[in-house]
């Protein structure tokens, strides 16, 4: 599984705001759930005014519990855990 260009950009829009020291991270709520979320942004300056641009939040808990990682044997794939030993 290829990753798309958009998140390719994303991400290394990411990797300048922090190399710039423009990034924040903000205690926003879910617009779905209103759950309490710790949110990445990158902050863009225009004089004494800031916008900030949300890239994600913080995994709660274990984010190895959150996410299943790429599987190796199969590039499409993704490690399942009844899979993982």
């Amino acid at each position: 599984m290829s990753i798309p260009d958009h998140a390719r950009n994303n991400f290394q829009t990411l990797l300048r705001a922090a190399a710039d020291g423009n990034l924040a991270l903000m205690e926003c709520l879910d617009a779905e759930t209103g759950t309490q979320r710790y949110v990445i942004c990158a902050v863009g300056r225009d004089g004494g005014d800031s916008a900030f641009t949300p890239f994600g939040h913080l995994a709660d808990g274990n984010p190895y519990d959150a996410y299943l990682p790429p599987d190796p044997s199969d590039p499409g794939g993704f490690v399942r855990p009844e899979m993982q030993s």
